[in-house]
Parts: structure tokens; C-alpha cells; sequence
């Protein structure tokens, strides 16, 4: 049986390599393992060895913290990250969508968001 903590860590590197828009696939191969591998680390049925998540952490380009932020050191509630935003796929694909945009636009469309969001 999958640990609470084991979920939310495969959550965080479900979304990071969402996010990063890399496969499962691609994801092993950077890190010498088969994509079943991390489904399983993903879905929290297999718990990610401190060796193997430094290589993870290195290939979404994230600090091993990445990880386990939001989890304040108890066991997490594996439906506590339901409120999470980047769970939500909309909101996935427009931070995916927003960081593709280049440099200067994206700022500019930043301060645009910033006003329109006092406005409402």
C-alpha cells in the first residue's frame, strides 16, 4: 500500500514533468530506468530512493525541495493536493503555454494579467 508521503512526492514530479512537457518515457531515459518505473514513482507505488530523486530532481531541473514543498512533515493527505492549481489541467496547460511565450512578452502579458485581476 502506497504511503501518503510516496503519492505527493509522485505527484510533484508527475506535475514538474507535465509542466516541463517531457514523457515518461523521455524522463527514464534520462535517468536509466523504463518509463514503468515512473509511472509507478507518479502513482506513489513504489517509493523514490534519495539516489534516484537527486537524478529525477537534476532532470526536471528542480531542487530535491521541489518535491516536498507543501508537505509540512506529516504524512500528507494524498486528496490534500486537490486545491493545488496546478493539479487542475486548465491551469496546467496555461503555465505551460504562458512559459513558452518569450521572455518580454511574457512579462508584458504578466502585468497585464496583474491589472485585469485588480479590476474584477
Amino acid at each position: 500500500m502506497a504511503r501518503s508521503t510516496d503519492i505527493y512526492v509522485g505527484q510533484r514530479i508527475r506535475q514538474r514533468r507535465w509542466m516541463v512537457g517531457m514523457t515518461q518515457t523521455q524522463l527514464g531515459d534520462l535517468v536509466n530506468i523504463k518509463f514503468q518505473q515512473i509511472q509507478k514513482y507518479e502513482t506513489g507505488a513504489n517509493r523514490v530512493g534519495a539516489s534516484r530523486m537527486w537524478d529525477i530532481a537534476n532532470a526536471l531541473t528542480v531542487p530535491v525541495a521541489f518535491f516536498f514543498e507543501g508537505l509540512d512533515g506529516h504524512a500528507a493527505d494524498p486528496g490534500a493536493s486537490k486545491g493545488d492549481i496546478l493539479t487542475d489541467k486548465e491551469a496546467g496547460e496555461l503555465v505551460r503555454a504562458y512559459y513558452a511565450i518569450p521572455e518580454n512578452q511574457r512579462r508584458r502579458l504578466f502585468d497585464l494579467a496583474r491589472v485585469l485581476s485588480v479590476a474584477a
